[in-house]
């Protein structure tokens, strides 16, 4: 009767029971094998790249078992909370293809019948339950200061004892009912803890979908519940909500295996069932070397706002990820080069189970490879959304020229191999500012890009020569080059490797310093598209303008 009436005046306004929250919530009605996961960030800043990868984890899982993808918002240490954080990883997600098919819709709003999907307001429940374990002396409440705490742990450190609250360092688990109760209104200040029934001497095990099975100490701290301020640790929090929203599935990172042991206890305490749960691996990154975290405070490309920033596309970035998440996804890709990633079957037994190195030159690679596929008024479209943000110049003089900008990014890109020529869009004004009379003039001499075997004088000669000479209604490549042959012949310029390595005297060079010349010309650059196709879009006057030009630098 005692600990009834103990319970009763830590939480006399809970008047539910366990049994009334788990009949409201009952077992979800979905097909043998679908999945239930949940994302679950705690709204205290920018989304980290891990965030999107254990996402894209948890929505494939979910999708592809017709199950339920579900955002949970973890708001519990109101002292860290960042305002506007949960429409930022509402929208971040969204953007990255990640909605929801239940959880938050925003600051307020919400969807689905497992709620409230916010743990700040899901207090009444979580108490419900810490007021059952109060009923059942499985937890307990504690008086100690957090001077008393700090003084208790030196010590621990100092003798060189496990630190922490348990066992014989725990001195408010003893304390009566009768002595808590005089001590509760008596006005003392006081959180709750759980009473652990952990041995020293037993284990846990448990069989990781990623890992296999694993095997832990078994849990003896008394863990706090719920905190002075009246809302519970994650630790008790979490066990209560995947349980009643039905989490089938538990995916998070592998820096909470440390934790397993608290969660399994918390689980079994409460009489829940345990989910299956999954640790994925950390993102790592080479540094000189060697492998760390990859660091917020350290790596612009830990934030995902960096990949928005640069231009990669979203789909570049998910691809690169399941190439991390499942190393089986390249050779699919090779495979299926036109399906969509959707179609791929993500499996967590097959994912690493050390740290996943991200590597920036395998997602440029990546990357390419999915921007190549887009069709010329896809890159356009996407290219301009990035510019007007990032790049206010670019935007006003593509928009301008939307025609010869679609033509631009045509290049190349209709044949068995596309041409490969950006990883994110802010490559692009590199690529191409040489088709924008206002950037092109802009460029100084010392830019320009010749062949090692040309002098900057032999690169004009050239050019005054082709200028003159050159066949302006040639019809297609084959004809160009053609022409374009014959006047680096009449100059001296030799057409065959193997002659000009017999005899190079005989010669001023190859064909190929005439062609490195006319891209000079046209845009100071040594390595471009097909010369002919750039002549086509310039048009004749921009071209002869362009020569003009050169002969004068």
């Amino acid at each position: 009767m005692s600990l009834e009436k103990l319970a009763n005046i830590i939480f006399k306004d809970v008047d539910k029971t366990p049994e009334y929250y788990i009949k409201k919530y009952p077992k979800r009605n979905l097909k043998e094998g679908a999945k239930v996961t949940r994302y679950a960030p705690s709204p205290t800043g920018f989304q980290h790249i891990g965030g999107i990868f254990t996402a894209l984890v948890d929505e494939r899982l979910a999708s592809q078992s017709e199950g339920i993808f579900c955002l949970r918002i973890e708001d519990t240490d109101q002292k860290r909370e960042v305002q506007g954080a949960i429409e930022d990883t509402i929208v971040t997600m969204h953007n990255f293809g990640l909605d929801f098919n239940e959880g938050m819709t925003g600051e307020d709003t919400s969807k689905g019948d497992y709620g409230p999907y916010k743990q700040s307001e899901r207090s009444e429940i979580y108490k419900t339950f810490a007021k059952d374990l109060v009923k059942r002396g499985l937890a307990y409440p504690c008086f100690c200061t957090p001077e008393e705490l700090s003084e208790l742990r030196e010590k621990q450190v100092a003798e060189k004892i496990t630190p922490g609250y348990y066992g014989e360092f725990a001195k408010c688990r003893n304390l009566t009912e009768e002595e808590a109760i005089a001590k509760i209104e008596a006005g003392e200040n006081y959180i709750l803890r759980l009473k652990s029934p952990g041995r020293e001497d037993k284990r846990v095990e448990i069989n990781d979908l990623i890992r296999g099975k694993i095997s832990f100490p078994e849990n003896t701290q008394d863990i706090v519940l719920i905190k002075g301020d009246g809302l519970p640790t994650y630790h008790f929090a979490h066990a209560i909500d995947d349980t009643l929203m039905r989490i089938t599935n538990v995916i998070r990172g592998e820096e909470w295996l440390s934790s397993l042991p608290i969660h399994i206890q918390l689980f079994e305490v409460l009489g829940f069932e345990l989910p299956k749960f999954s640790h994925v691996p950390t993102i790592m990154k080479n540094d000189n070397g060697s492998k760390r975290k990859l660091s917020k405070r350290k790596d612009a490309e830990a934030a995902v706002s960096y990949y928005k920033e640069v231009g990669y596309p979203t789909d570049s970035v998910k691809e690169y990820l399941l190439n991390i998440i499942n190393s089986n996804f390249e050779e699919w890709r090779e495979e299926n080069p036109d399906l969509d990633y959707h179609k791929f079957p993500v499996e967590l037994d097959k994912m690493s189970k050390s740290g996943a190195l991200f590597d920036i030159v395998k997602l440029n690679d990546v990357s390419k490879n999915v921007i190549c596929k887009m069709k010329a008024y896809e890159v356009y479209d996407r290219y301009i959304t990035w510019a007007k943000e990032f790049d206010k110049e670019m935007y006003d003089l593509v928009t301008s020229n939307e025609k010869m900008c679609k033509e631009i990014f045509n290049i190349d890109k209709e044949g068995p191999k596309p041409r490969k020529d950006f990883a994110k869009w802010d490559e692009v004004k590199e690529k191409i500012f040489y088709f924008f009379e206002e950037l092109f003039s802009k460029e100084e001499a010392s830019k320009v890009e010749l062949p090692n075997t040309l002098t900057l004088d032999a690169a004009k000669d050239i050019i005054k020569v082709y200028m003159e000479k050159r066949n302006t209604e040639v019809t297609c490549q084959e004809e160009w080059f053609e022409d374009l042959k014959q006047i680096g012949l009449d100059l001296g310029y030799c057409a065959k490797k193997k002659d000009y390595k017999k005899d190079p005297d005989s010669y001023k060079g190859m064909i190929s310093d005439v062609a490195g010349a006319v891209r000079a010309a046209l845009s100071h650059r040594s390595n471009t598209p097909d010369l002919y196709v750039i002549m086509s879009i310039l048009g004749k006057d921009k071209v002869n303008k362009r020569f003009k030009s050169f002969i004068e630098l």
